[in-house]
């Protein structure tokens, strides 16, 4: 798989605005220029499995990840026959990226594992994966074994994914957690990387769109700060207004060289062991698909691959 989904992919939460008919061009589009992956966020829209049988339906090479799908949104019962399904379907295209955040703070009760309540990360995830382990799926098996990743951030997550799945897919990192990501996962996983890139060609209109979008993740001082702080980090660094040396650190681009700045950090994330590096465009209009600067990427991607 890892040579299959290209070093050079997207991520993007703007399909859920398009319609249908939409998301089917721009992902065929996507595909024809060259990209490797397709990965894309799961929030009030499409549910996960179903953007990614759309993704899937109007492509023919592309690999499709979700990035994430919420486990706290879908019963592991219908995550793994989703998962089963679209892998089935589509041999090798497909990969299920889980993860997220509780909508509500109740215990949990799957196929007699119970999933402990909000504050317990690595103990949720693993007994969701047992419960995805323990359905007693039916119909035909796919051609290509199906493959989970985790949008995992701090060691044990790393751990539990190094040892239940098939890799990790971080986001809203700096190169210095891929090298982590990379030790702890070991040689054969696959490191899937997120990173938030600017194409603004002027410099303070960039560097505002860079310090929006990580000030929107850090506010809360949740598990991405924690993150930055386990990173070496300061506290004062990691506030709603964060300093330049951590958004420079999160997002990569903007100014009028912007495709060399993005070229150079992608290279860094995979001189520093990823395998794949997906590309987030910010703009001023997050809900709008960026096609003309995943067109502009596009050469980037060919260049590495």
């Amino acid at each position: 798989m890892n040579s299959a989904i290209g070093r050079v992919g997207l991520w993007t939460a703007a399909l859920d605005t398009e319609p249908a008919t939409r998301v089917r061009e721009l992902a065929a589009e996507i595909e024809e220029l060259g990209f490797g992956a397709l990965w894309f966020g799961e929030g009030f829209g499409r549910d996960a499995p179903t953007q990614a049988a759309l993704l899937l339906d109007a492509t023919r090479r592309l690999v499709v990840g979700t990035g994430i799908a919420n486990v706290f949104l879908r019963d592991p019962i219908a995550m793994a026959a989703a998962e089963r399904s679209l892998a089935e379907a589509h041999p090798g295209r497909f990969v299920l990226g889980l993860g997220g955040h509780r909508v509500d703070d109740r215990p949990l009760m799957y196929l007699g594992y119970r999933v402990p309540s909000a504050g317990r990360a690595v103990a949720t995830m693993s007994a969701y994966l047992d419960a995805m382990d323990a359905v007693p799926l039916q119909g035909p098996p796919p051609a290509v074994p199906a493959r989970r990743v985790l949008g995992a951030l701090g060691p044990r997550m790393l751990d539990l994914a190094a040892t239940r799945t098939d890799g990790v897919l971080p986001y809203l990192v700096p190169v210095a957690h891929t090298e982590a990501a990379r030790a702890r996962t070991g040689p054969g996983g696959l490191v899937a990387v997120e990173q938030a890139v600017v194409l603004e060609p002027d410099p303070g209109a960039a560097r505002e769109l860079a310090r929006a979008h990580v000030g929107a993740y850090l506010a809360g001082g949740g598990a991405y700060t924690r993150n930055m702080l386990r990173l070496g980090y300061r506290p004062d660094e990691l506030a709603e207004q964060p300093s330049d040396r951590v958004v420079e650190a999160l997002v990569a681009g903007g100014g009028p060289r912007a495709l060399d700045a993005i070229g150079s950090r992608v290279r860094a994330h995979l001189d520093a062991g990823a395998d794949h590096v997906c590309l987030q465009v910010l703009t001023a209009d997050p809900t709008a698909a960026p096609i003309a600067h995943w067109r502009e990427l596009a050469a980037l991607g060919r260049e590495l691959s």
